[in-house]
């Protein structure tokens, strides 16, 4: 509880200093201020190569990610997703009656959903080549694992992917010129780096 109030504070305390900055800034930076709050962050599509780490795979893996974004509100966005990992997992399994052999354990997973994005540049004072943003993502996966034909054990040992799809996103894009940035979005899940076409 007490950590609760502690984190209640310093969020009270942090947007009274930005509205602080804000007011006394705001004559001396019309033209930015003007310019950042009508910024617009949809019409983007988002091409990114990633990681993920997931604990029943046992290391990380690389991932496919597009999708587009369109405005909502301001500062903030909606973007339709589809994402794509693929892995095999070789296991030695047997016993003497029967022999040893390596076996693979297969899973494919295409997750689809939306991720909705806050943008806080007002926040950071940030140019107009710098975006920055904290993010959700919410969907299902599709699911295709599978054991090689030959196994002979338990199919159970190992759970696929669970067919809900949440993320926690922290990101930033850097603005090359008015028409592709390259962003770092970092995750609870599965971090990318990629294009950002507008």
């Amino acid at each position: 509880m007490r950590k609760i109030i502690h984190l209640a504070i310093a969020l009270v305390l942090l947007t009274n200093i930005s509205i602080a900055q804000t007011t006394t800034t705001i004559t001396t930076t019309t033209t930015t201020k003007s310019s950042s709050s009508s910024e617009r962050y949809g019409k983007t599509l988002n091409l990114g190569l990633g990681i993920g780490y997931y604990g029943y795979v046992g290391h990380s893996i690389p991932v496919l990610h597009l999708n587009y974004e369109f405005d909502v509100a301001k500062n903030f966005t909606l973007a339709p997703f589809i994402s794509f990992y693929s892995y095999r997992n070789d296991y030695y399994y047997g016993n003497p009656k029967n022999g040893y052999l390596y076996y693979g354990y297969h899973e494919t997973v295409i997750p689809i959903g939306v991720k909705g994005s806050y943008y806080f540049d007002n926040l950071f004072q940030a140019s107009s080549k710098w975006d920055f943003y904290i993010a959700g993502s919410l969907g299902f996966a599709i699911v295709n694992a599978y054991w090689d034909a030959n196994y002979t054990g338990d199919r159970n040992v190992y759970r696929a992917a669970s067919p809900l799809f949440l993320d926690i996103h922290l990101g930033t894009e850097y603005h090359f010129n008015k028409r592709v940035g390259g962003f770092l979005d970092l995750s609870s899940g599965v971090s990318t780096i990629g294009l950002a076409i507008h």
